[in-house]
């Protein structure tokens, strides 16, 4: 099984990170890169490019500046217990057990636009840069040019035949995978909720169900679509008659 997650626009580089193991990214000249196009915006052009307030602007500009590599424990956090967003309050990794974060350092994908493809222990230094951002890197327009072919051919090189390959990231991110060259079926758990009469998506609940979602995977032993099918966290159960194909819908 493999799965792919968004990162987190917030982190916490503060809170408990219950392992003591780390790996390192798979991109590291490509990471140069990126910081590379990163470093000499000033503030002021950040706030326009992300559309952020000049506060987050000027502390973004403080971690370009202070970006270093090589990363270690002392100037880096495993990527699972760094971002802290909605998703990832659904999942509340830092109550995993040790076994489950081994699980999800073998199958789990955290999609970033300014590391590419990250495995959960791999270590990173606070940033923000998401996947949409049209930043420029050498002679590719965008992020989505830059990341595209190296992302899917990673994926594709982990990917076993006929192996289950779960999509929890949200469509901005997983916009950089093309998924018409990978070697299985992207099944994609999509999660709604009842507003008055109407069953639709709502971002808040969908975020912290794939957190939830996430969770289940790592606690059970899923390896089949029908395994998938069995999720019922936080009150949300299977609607086979609106699923289709590899999406499957979740509804409560």
């Amino acid at each position: 099984m493999k799965i792919v997650l968004s990162p987190a626009k917030t982190m916490n580089f503060e809170g408990i990170v219950p392992t003591k193991r780390y790996s390192l990214p798979l991109f590291q000249q490509e990471i140069s890169e990126v910081h590379s196009s990163l470093k000499p915006l000033s503030p002021q052009a950040l706030s326009a490019l992300m559309h952020i307030s000049p506060k987050l602007a000027d502390l973004n500009w403080q971690r370009n500046q202070s970006f270093t590599m090589p990363f270690t424990p002392e100037n880096a956090r495993p990527a699972l217990f760094a971002y802290d967003g909605d998703v990832y309050d659904g999942l509340q990794a830092a109550t995993l057990s040790e076994g489950h974060i081994e699980k999800l350092q073998g199958c789990l994908r955290i999609l970033s636009g300014f590391y590419g493809m990250l495995k959960p222990l791999d270590l990173i230094a606070p940033y923000r840069l998401e996947m949409g951002i049209k930043l420029a890197v050498g002679e590719c327009a965008d992020l989505y040019a830059f990341w595209k072919n190296k992302i899917t051919q990673a994926l594709n090189e982990e990917l076993a035949p006929n192996e289950l390959f779960i999509n929890l990231a949200s469509e901005e991110y997983f916009k950089v995978i093309d998924s018409s060259l990978l070697k299985v079926p992207v099944v994609t758990p999509i999660f709604k909720d009842y507003k008055g009469d109407v069953l639709k998506v709502v971002s808040f609940y969908a975020k912290k169900a794939r957190g939830r979602m996430l969770r289940y995977l790592a606690e059970n032993e899923i390896t089949s679509i029908d395994d998938l099918k069995g999720f019922d966290a936080d009150g949300y159960t299977y609607a086979a008659h609106l699923s289709k194909g590899y999406k499957l819908v979740f509804i409560r």
